[in-house]
């Protein structure tokens, strides 16, 4: 009897013992890494949301975060080993120019976990999960709500680096603008850079000075400097990837949410539960993963309404597929559904 009591007892603390170990291991034990692009923390919108979702990890699991900024794209390779090197649970790239870094050390280090922001699971590995979005589908609401907005018929774009990830931005709004005011001219300049705040401002006044009185910007920090163009112009700022209203409260109209706050906590949580994987993850606008906002109620009932109609649209399937380049741009036809 004596026997059975201790063995049953040994059991009790077995258990006991592995319980802790797995509460532990899902807390303070895990530890994630994430490297910012050359944007940085401050920019208030890329670099920001998904540092976001890594401090509601922090909060919600108890992982460790721990942040490196590139100040170069040279910084991605040692970034990216210097975390692997402390065998991080989780590595994060910010950015799809992390993709030639990525492929390396994945492959330098075949065990390690890794995550991408905007890019595809880099050949060959199998150690990578990959963060997507539909970029085109939120541009596109937001370029319904500019089309309707603009009084000069006159819109201007604004993107970082000039590439196939922000032309999906690019192409959604111009396609949102088309689709309810086909007359209206949209001038786009790209600034070679997602943290140059000056150059962001010159292009936002250059745009605002050829007419443009609604301009959308997918560029990052560079696209702080338009919005402060927009407050000091008087004209129209379209944020982007979080709300951006609080940057200049009346000359902000909306902003295209892109939801890498979610993205970053998702597949942290992935790798909390023991259920990492290799594969990639996609948000649009079906599972909430973009979408528009306006903190500061500065849209009219109209426009949310106009906004929201194709944003059914597109989730039911009225609407088959956003263009996203040039090629599906020019052949893009869809009936203005506000008719």
């Amino acid at each position: 009897m004596l026997k059975k009591v201790l063995i049953l007892g040994l059991v009790i603390v077995l258990a006991f013992t592995m319980a802790v170990g797995c509460t532990s291991k899902k807390g303070s034990e895990l530890s994630v890494g994430m490297i910012t692009d050359t944007g940085g923390l401050g920019d208030q919108s890329f670099n920001d949301s998904a540092y976001q979702g890594l401090q509601e990890a922090e909060d919600e699991f108890g992982v460790k975060v721990s942040v490196l900024e590139s100040s170069t794209a040279d910084d991605y390779g040692p970034n990216l080993t210097s975390f692997a090197e402390k065998k991080s649970d989780l590595i994060i790239g910010v950015g799809f120019l992390f993709e030639t870094a990525m492929k390396t050390a994945a492959d330098q280090f075949p065990d390690q976990k890794f995550a991408i922001v905007d890019s595809g699971i880099p050949e060959g590995t199998t150690n990578v999960a990959s963060l997507n979005f539909a970029e085109h589908e939120g541009s596109f609401l937001v370029g319904v709500i500019a089309g309707l907005k603009t009084e000069t018929n006159k819109i201007g774009f604004i993107g970082g680096i000039e590439s196939t990830l922000i032309k999906k931005f690019e192409i959604g709004f111009r396609a949102g603008v088309k689709a309810v005011n086909p007359e209206a001219e949209v001038f786009v300049d790209y600034a070679g850079a997602f943290d140059n705040m000056s150059l962001g401002k010159e292009l936002g006044l250059a745009q605002n000075q050829r007419g443009a009185d609604v301009i959308f910007h997918a560029a990052g920090g560079t696209g702080i400097g338009m919005i402060q163009a927009a407050e000091e112009k008087g004209f129209w700022a379209i944020g982007v990837d979080q709300d951006q209203s609080h940057l200049a409260e009346k000359n902000v109209l909306c902003s295209m949410i892109k939801k890498v706050d979610v993205a970053t906590k998702t597949v942290t949580e992935a790798v909390v539960d023991g259920k990492f994987q290799g594969k990639s993850y996609y948000f649009n606008l079906k599972n909430k993963g973009v979408d528009y906002s306006d903190n500061v109620g500065n849209l009219s009932q109209e426009l949310k309404d106009a906004a929201d109609t194709y944003k059914k649209a597109i989730v039911d399937g009225t609407i088959k597929a956003i263009p996203q380049n040039e090629e599906e741009f020019n052949t893009f036809e869809i009936p203005n559904l506000l008719k």
